[in-house]
């Protein structure tokens, strides 16, 4: 086993470009479709009543590519919430 020291500079250094690296691939990696505990969390809702009264009505798209998947539309959940803003006076 190897050891490696580093002066503090440099350590935060290099962590400081990790930090910045893994940041960068998350935003990099938002998927289109989630799941719906996803989807649930964005909409700050806890039921799955809710969120299948949001699917049924055709406020929120989503796919069924099997029986008991269920996948919506990130972008389509973003839109929702930013349609019944409310603008401040």
């Amino acid at each position: 086993m190897k050891v490696v020291c580093l002066q503090e500079e440099a350590f935060y250094a290099l962590f400081d470009k990790v930090v910045q690296h893994v940041e960068s691939k998350r935003k990099d990696n938002v998927e289109k479709w989630i799941d719906g505990e996803e989807a649930m969390s964005i909409l700050k809702i806890k039921s799955t009543t809710t969120l299948q009264k949001l699917r049924d009505e055709g406020k929120i798209r989503y796919s069924q590519p099997q029986k008991k998947i269920i996948l919506y539309d990130r972008d389509s959940i973003n839109e929702y919430i930013e349609k019944h803003v409310r603008e401040t006076f």
